[in-house]
């Protein structure tokens, strides 16, 4: 395919995608008013997520911590399981790469946190067990994927499934569902950064 046919094929898809995913507004809502009921109660928002979606996991919180600070109003507590790589290292050197975030949820997580966990097609064996875990712990789990949803699907509180069976969109529509997220709960206050100009 010539080039430019391909950049405007794949330009529609993500529009058709988007387009499908407006129907799923009720969805992020709710995501939105876990997160912010975590911020007010003082609860830790754990993200998760491999390849691609491990960036989306650390970029997630990047903005949870700075962009999303409301003048006048608490911080979020937040921390992506993917940043401490020596940590994840030594789990999958030692024991395996499956439980590289539930053994570091077995560290931290309390009653009423909030584990994310990203994934394109839903069946991340590390992101399953970590929700395995941390439904015995009074935990809210949200799933973030594309395709069926796969397993993280069924586990999670709120799923939202991304319409689309293509990896490339899906991992391009988290981010832009996290920008939309962080952008609505900068718009509950006046935010600390203005980022308009």
């Amino acid at each position: 395919m010539e080039i430019e046919n391909s950049i405007k094929e794949n330009l529609k898809k993500n529009y058709l995608c988007l387009e499908n995913l407006d129907k799923k507004s009720d969805q992020i809502k709710k995501i939105i008013e876990h997160l912010i009921g975590a911020r007010n109660n003082g609860k830790t928002i754990f993200t998760m997520g491999n390849g691609g979606s491990g960036s989306t996991s650390s970029h997630f919180v990047s903005d949870l911590l700075k962009t999303a600070i409301i003048n006048d109003s608490d911080r979020f507590k937040a921390i992506s399981l993917v940043d401490n790589v020596p940590v994840t290292l030594a789990w999958s050197n030692d024991v395996s790469y499956d439980c590289i975030f539930s053994e570091q949820l077995k560290n931290f997580l309390a009653d009423g946190d909030i584990v994310i966990g990203f994934s394109g097609s839903g069946n991340s064996k590390n992101i399953v067990n970590a929700f395995e875990y941390a439904k015995t712990k009074g935990t809210i789990c949200i799933a973030i994927s594309g395709m069926s949803g796969g397993k993280i699907s069924k586990l999670a509180d709120i799923s939202l499934i991304i319409p689309s069976n293509d990896m490339l969109i899906i991992e391009s529509m988290h981010i832009l569902i996290c920008h939309c997220m962080i952008n609505a709960i900068r718009e509950q206050g006046i935010p600390k950064f203005n980022y308009d100009s």
